[in-house]
């Protein structure tokens, strides 16, 4: 009897943790899916305003060295570190140094756009990408 009530508690908490999992997939695919439509409406309306775009470039991820890109866009944050292009996609503008990158120019990818940035940074300073991407927008 205990052998049995030890297999029924292990396949409930299995189940328990798949549940919890699938949740958590659920919540982070909705956040990348409502913070993909504040920066594609961002670009629409930064188009829509005539704001200028620029070359973006990216900044070595160990804070060492700048490297050219092939992409024109928007910073969004006073570092420069965090960028969208024309087409609406988010960057995050640190790559890994390399000499070919500082030769050749780096290629960032686009990558999900948070809703908060900053969130969990040890600094303690967040905004919401809304209220990031507004105030950009004021900025001209």
């Amino acid at each position: 009897m205990g052998t049995d009530d030890g297999r029924q508690w292990r396949e409930q908490r299995q189940r328990a943790v798949r549940a919890h999992a699938e949740a958590a997939e659920r919540q982070r695919a909705d956040e990348q899916a409502e913070a993909a439509r504040l920066v594609a409406e961002f670009a629409a309306e930064a188009v829509r305003r005539g704001l200028p775009t620029t070359r973006l470039v990216a900044h070595g991820q160990n804070g060492h060295g700048r490297y050219r890109t092939p992409l024109t866009g928007w910073y969004v944050d006073r570092a420069r570190t965090r960028a969208v292009d024309a087409e609406g996609r988010f960057y995050l503008l640190l790559v890994p140094p390399s000499l070919r990158a500082r030769l050749f120019g780096a290629v960032p990818r686009p990558s999900p756009a948070p809703l908060v940035i900053g969130a969990g940074g040890r600094d303690g300073e967040s905004i919401p990408l809304r209220a990031l991407l507004d105030r950009r927008l004021a900025e001209g």
